[in-house]
Parts: C-alpha cells; sequence; structure tokens
C-alpha cells in the first residue's frame, strides 16, 4: 500500500507535468501538420483552435507543477490531451479512407476518433472538484459513478459503429474523420434504442447542472478566500458562455469571432487562479470593471444610435453630419456616464472598494483644515486600519 501511494506521488510531479506539456506540443504540431495534408488548416484552426488548446493545457500543467495533489491541474491537461489526440486520429483516418492515402492503423484511428466523448466527459468534473480537487461528501462519489456508467454507455454506442464498420471491411468517414453510413449496420449498441439514448443525455445533462448547483450553494455558505475562489470560477464560466457561443454567432466578422471564441480560456485561466490564489482578491475589482464598460458601453451605444434617428428622421440633418453630432455627444457623455455608473457598481458589487474611497475622500476633506499634526497622524491611523485592516499601524514623524 505505502509502494503504491509513493509511486502514485512520484507520477503526480512537476516532471510529469513537463513531460505531458510537451506532449501536448507536439500533438498540437502533429494537428496543424494533418490539417494541412487533409487540406482543413484555416485561419480558425491557427487563430482560435491552437490557442485555446495551449491554453488550456498551459493552465493545468502551471497548476499541476505547483499543485501536483490536486487532480485539477492533471483533469485539465489529460482533458486538452485526449482531445488533440481523438482529432488527430479524425484527421489521419480522413487521410485513409477519404483521400485515400495507403496508411497503416487506419481502422484504428477511425476507432480512437470515435472516443472523443472521453475528454468533453472530463471538463463537468473541473466544476464539481473546484478548487481543492476533493469531493465534499460521500453522495458525490455515487453520483460520480453513475456518471461514469452513463459516460461508459456513450462512449460505447460510439465506438460500436466504428468496430462493426471495421469488420466489414467498409468504412467511411466524413471530413472530421467520423464515421458515416452506418444505417445499414444491425445491433442493439450500433443502433441503441432512441428512448434509452435520450435519457441518457438527459441524465448527463442533469448531473452536470447538479455540479454547477453544487457550487452555487457552495458560494453561498461561503466566506473569505473561498467565497473569492469560487467568484473566479463564477467570472470564468460565466466569460465563457458569453464569448463562445457570440464567436460562433459572428461568422461574418471572422477575425472578431475568432478572437471572441479565444475567450473561452477565460475558464481554466479563472480556475488556475483560484487554486494558485495568485491576485485572489482582484477578482471583485475585475467584476466591477466590467459591469462597468459593458453598462456604459450599452447606454452609449444607444444614445448614439438615437441621436442619429432623432438627427437624421426629425431635424432632416444630413446623414455625415448625423453621425458626428453624435459621435461628438458620445464622447462628451464617455467620462461623467463612466464614473456615475462606476459608483454604482462599486456600491454594489465591490463594497469595499467604495467605503475605502468614501472614506479617503472625506479624510482628504479634513486633511485641508487640519493645523494640528498629532489630529492628522490619528485620523490618519484610523483610516488606515478601516480601509486596509493591517494587523499593524504606526506612523513616524520627525518634528523639528
Amino acid at each position: 500500500m505505502a509502494d503504491g501511494v509513493g509511486l502514485r506521488f512520484r507520477l503526480a510531479s512537476p516532471a510529469t507535468a513537463n513531460a505531458l506539456g510537451a506532449l501536448v506540443l507536439v500533438l498540437v504540431g502533429i494537428t496543424v501538420v494533418l490539417a494541412a495534408l487533409i487540406h482543413q488548416l484555416t485561419i480558425s484552426n491557427v487563430v482560435t483552435g491552437v490557442p485555446i488548446s495551449l491554453g488550456y493545457a498551459a493552465v493545468g500543467v502551471v497548476v499541476a507543477r505547483h499543485r501536483p495533489g490536486n487532480p485539477l491541474g492533471w483533469i485539465l491537461i489529460f482533458f486538452v490531451l485526449l482531445f488533440l489526440i481523438a482529432v488527430d486520429a479524425g484527421y489521419y483516418a480522413v487521410l485513409r479512407y477519404r483521400l485515400g492515402h495507403d496508411v497503416p492503423f487506419g481502422s484504428v484511428a477511425v476507432v480512437v476518433a470515435s472516443l472523443l466523448v472521453l475528454a468533453f466527459a472530463l471538463f463537468p468534473l473541473m466544476i464539481l472538484l473546484f478548487p481543492d480537487g476533493k469531493l465534499t461528501s460521500r453522495r458525490w462519489r455515487w453520483a460520480l459513478w453513475g456518471y461514469a456508467g452513463l459516460v461508459f454507455y456513450v462512449a460505447a454506442t460510439s465506438v460500436a459503429p466504428a468496430l462493426a464498420m471495421d469488420a466489414r471491411h467498409d468504412i467511411h468517414v466524413n471530413f472530421s474523420g467520423q464515421i458515416t453510413g452506418t444505417n445499414h449496420l444491425t445491433g442493439w449498441l450500433t443502433h441503441p434504442p432512441g428512448l434509452l439514448t435520450a435519457a441518457v443525455y438527459l441524465s448527463i445533462g442533469v448531473i452536470w447542472l447538479s455540479f454547477a448547483g453544487h457550487q452555487v450553494l457552495s458560494w453561498r455558505r461561503a466566506s473569505g478566500e473561498q467565497r473569492q475562489q469560487l467568484k473566479w470560477l463564477a467570472c470564468g464560466a460565466a466569460v465563457t458562455l458569453v464569448l463562445g457561443p457570440l464567436g460562433n454567432a459572428l461568422d461574418s466578422h471572422v477575425v472578431l469571432s475568432q478572437l471572441l471564441e479565444v475567450g473561452v480560456v477565460a475558464l481554466p485561466a479563472s480556475i488556475g487562479v483560484g487554486i494558485l490564489r495568485f491576485r485572489l482578491y482582484d477578482i471583485d475589482r475585475i467584476i466591477s470593471r466590467t459591469l462597468a464598460y459593458a453598462i456604459v458601453t450599452g447606454l452609449l451605444i444607444g444614445v448614439y444610435a438615437g441621436l442619429v434617428l432623432l438627427t437624421q428622421q426629425v431635424l432632416r440633418f444630413h446623414s455625415t453630419v448625423a453621425v458626428a453630432i453624435a459621435t461628438l455627444a458620445a464622447a462628451a457623455l464617455f467620462a461623467p456616464v463612466r464614473r456615475q455608473v462606476q459608483r454604482t457598481v462599486d456600491r454594489r458589487f465591490n463594497r469595499a472598494r467604495y467605503d475605502a474611497d468614501q472614506m479617503v475622500t472625506v479624510f482628504a476633506a479634513r486633511l485641508k483644515d487640519a493645523v494640528d499634526l498629532d489630529s492628522v497622524q490619528d485620523d490618519l491611523v484610523r483610516m488606515v486600519a478601516k480601509v486596509l485592516e493591517p494587523a499593524h499601524v504606526s506612523v513616524w514623524s520627525s518634528k523639528r
């Protein structure tokens, strides 16, 4: 038993993390080469796919190096590894069965490509196990066993058609390497009952939601450092859920859509910050600034559009003049609107900073009329103690 524990801890080491990170780099290079060989090397693959894969892997390597006992770093790394292996296998299958190149192990590549589901099955575990990688109760262990059984069913129904087509020596794949033309296959796994499959996917969805709900409840009960960690997780998840779908929706703006899609790296980045506790308490400032600028942007866009319509439709100004007036008005309103919105947002979402700013303002006003140095020192000590809450405060002064 002791030897097994020692081996596990030796494997979960910074050296192992470095080796797996290097393997990710190799697989990314293979992905680019295979994509070029099958004529699917696009800007989207280079600008979006590569940075996302490297971003997730980089966070996983950093977390695994600094917290080797925390499984979240390793889950991030293996998520990327399984994803890249399945993608590369799919590209390899395209090379063999769609483009007709005589390369070995084509049928193995088809089977491996069908296991892409295993990569995505790892992803929700990062939410459940955040931040210390431990389950909060034994009930979650039973939930994980049930989840593993459901994932095994989905993986089996994905692999079965590939194996059946390989046995018939009649493999057809699409441009991503996934098998096609399975209607002629027979068998329970190759054509599982639709009701059962729907129930399995619904159950998986419910389990995923329970993982997120667990963290919401944990946030409501948490305080101090743990609460800040969960704020980072929530912030990263929100950015990913907004930017990912938005990037996919903006097909007409290619560069913008790809930059937005890269924003899904916010989730692993927030997980890394939460685990390593690097600048942990900056999250309140980030949230308040993000909300403030989002609100200001929305308000100014509304003002701009309203002024353009008003000057064109009502006042009958030329379109160029209307745009110039709207632009100048929006620029003039930016600073006062941003200050007011920032104060409002800070009052609600960054209360500590708001209270500190108020106390500093009051102290500065009192300082203008102060003439007694001892009184100023006492006020300064009281203000610093309230704003920064240090363990000890002292003021050194030199009187002539």
